[in-house]
């Protein structure tokens, strides 16, 4: 009867449920009614929650089954990461060279003879394959989920034979990751974003010279690997703490000839980005995203906008110049995001105020709401107006509410009411 409940709950997708049926005592290798087991299910569903519960819980990953496969195989098989990851305790420390090779190549037959290859040879099917594509929301990247002969696969292989090479302490060059990345030239894809990742981890100075000479290669995509790649060494310095920091310091000298030099506008975007977060003090930084707030591309714009924000939170007074005349761009994301910066900006300013007044009748609902938040973090009564303009809420899209409750804030500082103390006046920053 558990057993039955372990695989229902299997079926849910119900990871919390599995974890406490198996410390009732349900047997962590339940069948279904065709024999295959609750782990082999969780599996084929890419369910990386349930599966981990599962082996937690006892799931032999290795067990072998009547194909002579074995879980962990099928995992490989599945083309995810994470759902390897669930199934690989201790990252595949216990396993022998044996096993070990016979993963790495499993793996690298699945990237080498490609996703739809390989299943025409395993099912015989020469029809069209069925591609969707889905996010692993636990590890925000994208893969495509091929059907054909009734198997279902992801094409993550690639991003599963790096990482298994990574857990095996096999170390590949930056070319040979480049290539895997090159597969699925797409930052947000599995196979790309994980061959930045492994080399990103490494925060060694031989990566980081490598993926330095890519940066004048003529072909974009390879000028943004080295660009994702040293943006993701220098976040990695900062997660770990390292003392001495050592690439951070660098990252104008990387980033800015970039920025400078850069057409491609997804190069671009890339490098911009990276400039914002390196929170640096060289004032090229901010004279370079100012020559992009006009830029044609829109998300330019908008990496652009981020850049121009000093570490401590505030904006310089060309800056706010340039906020503001991205706070009436065409692109309400633009437009929104230029509010957001300006509300969060550290010191009160009538012209800031004045513009974010412009903004309470925006179309666009979220530049409304950070319209209003700006000017009821700055006590403007403005906010309650713009407050009756905002329009209801989703709630359940809000994992905060502070944005949306700031004029009721505001009416409870002042008493009740709408108050006065409004901001102090500046010099007036606008063009």
């Amino acid at each position: 009867m558990a057993e039955g409940a372990v695989i229902d709950a299997v079926r849910r997708g119900d990871a919390e449920a599995v974890r406490r049926l198996l410390e009732a005592g349900a047997d962590p290798e339940s069948a279904d009614a065709r024999g295959v087991p609750a782990l082999c299910l969780a599996i084929a569903a890419f369910d990386e929650p349930v599966a981990s519960a599962l082996t937690e819980g006892g799931a032999d990953p290795e067990r072998l089954l009547p194909d002579g496969t074995t879980p962990l195989l099928r995992a490989v098989d599945c083309g995810t990461v994470s759902v390897v990851l669930a199934v690989l305790p201790g990252l595949g420390e216990h396993l022998g060279e044996t096993e070990r090779a016979e993963l790495l190549a499993r793996a690298r037959h699945w990237h080498e003879a490609g996703v739809v290859t390989e299943l025409r040879r395993r099912t015989g099917d020469l029809g069209p394959p069925c591609r969707i594509r889905v996010r692993d929301g636990d590890w925000w990247t994208d893969y495509d989920e091929i059907t054909l002969g009734g198997l279902t696969v992801r094409d993550g292989h690639a991003a599963v034979l790096s990482n298994l090479e990574r857990w095996f302490g096999q170390r590949q060059s930056v070319d040979e990751l480049l290539g895997r990345a090159l597969a699925h030239p797409d930052p947000e894809h599995a196979d790309w974003s994980e061959a930045v990742g492994v080399l990103a981890d490494r925060t060694d100075e031989e990566t980081w010279a490598a993926a330095a000479r890519l940066r004048s290669h003529p072909e974009p995509l390879h000028r943004m690997f080295a660009a994702d790649v040293l943006r993701g060494i220098v976040q990695r310095e900062a997660v770990a703490d390292a003392r001495p920091v050592v690439f951070e310091p660098r990252a104008p000298e990387i980033f800015l000839p970039l920025a400078v030099g850069e057409t491609d506008p997804a190069v671009l975007r890339l490098v911009l980005r990276a400039l914002s977060e390196s929170g640096s003090p060289d004032p090229r930084v901010e004279a370079v995203a100012l020559s992009y707030v006009t830029h044609p591309d829109a998300e330019v714009r908008h990496s652009a906008a981020s850049v121009l924000q000093r570490s401590e939170g505030s904006f310089s007074l060309a800056a706010l110049r340039a906020l503001f005349v991205l706070t009436r761009d065409p692109d309400s994301d633009i437009r929104a995001h230029a509010c957001s910066l300006l509300a969060g900006h550290q010191g009160h300013a009538q012209d800031i105020t004045d513009v974010l007044a412009e903004r309470l009748g925006d179309e666009n609902q979220m530049v409304r709401i950070w319209a209003v938040y700006g000017l009821a973090e700055r006590d403007d009564p403005r906010c309650l107006e713009g407050n009756e303009h905002e329009g209801p809420v989703d709630w359940r899209s809000w994992p905060s509410t502070h944005l949306v409750d700031a004029s009721w804030h505001y009416r409870r500082r002042m008493g009740g009411g709408a108050g006065s103390g409004g901001p102090q006046a500046v010099p007036d920053a606008r063009p």
